[in-house]
């Protein structure tokens, strides 16, 4: 097995964004083969991003639910109808901001619609469609979790880096990744 060292990052060195970089540059790997397999640095980094997204994720999970008895998919989802404009959100726009198929914001909606913590509201001008609104229960349920859970997210997550890592990391992440 060989022993790999983390790359020294430049943590002053601005991150440059995919859209400022030509085209070679930006998808430096969009035309190889696809069923060619990953070289090392590819699983390295594949594999970790895996890795640490689920350990961060099982670590605000489980805190969330001993803290509030809140799941970490029920606060997002309180969490972005806080964001929006009226604490209300079509549905397909929600299951796309909590990173949900519309299937599974469904049945999500309808156990935090059973529990009062949102409501289900019909669109007046598209008769199929309908909204999520947070319910003042909703509401406080979330302002009761908020405190706890972001700094369960810095204890697990933000306090592993630097802040010029962190500026980094953002910018990297924010890229846009092909979605089909």
């Amino acid at each position: 097995m060989t022993n790999l060292q983390a790359p020294q990052i430049d943590s002053t060195a601005p991150v440059p964004r995919s859209e400022d970089l030509p085209e070679s540059a930006a998808r430096p790997f969009a035309n190889m083969d696809p069923t060619t397999e990953l070289d090392e640095l590819e699983r390295r980094a594949w594999r970790s991003f895996l890795v640490a997204h689920a350990r961060v994720a099982r670590r605000l999970e489980a805190d969330l639910l001993a803290t509030s008895d809140l799941p970490l998919a029920e606060f997002d989802v309180l969490f972005q109808l806080d964001l929006a404009e009226g604490s209300r959100l079509r549905m397909n726009e929600l299951a796309n901001r909590v990173v949900l198929s519309r299937a599974g914001m469904t049945r999500l909606v309808d156990r935090l619609a059973a529990d009062g913590l949102v409501a289900r509201v019909k669109c007046a001008s598209d008769a199929r469609g309908a909204y999520a609104v947070m319910t003042d229960r909703g509401r406080e349920r979330l302002m009761s979790a908020r405190p706890g859970h972001f700094a369960a997210v810095r204890r697990f997550f933000i306090a592993a880096f630097t802040q010029p890592e962190l500026e980094q990391l953002a910018c990297l992440m924010e890229r846009s990744f092909p979605t089909e």
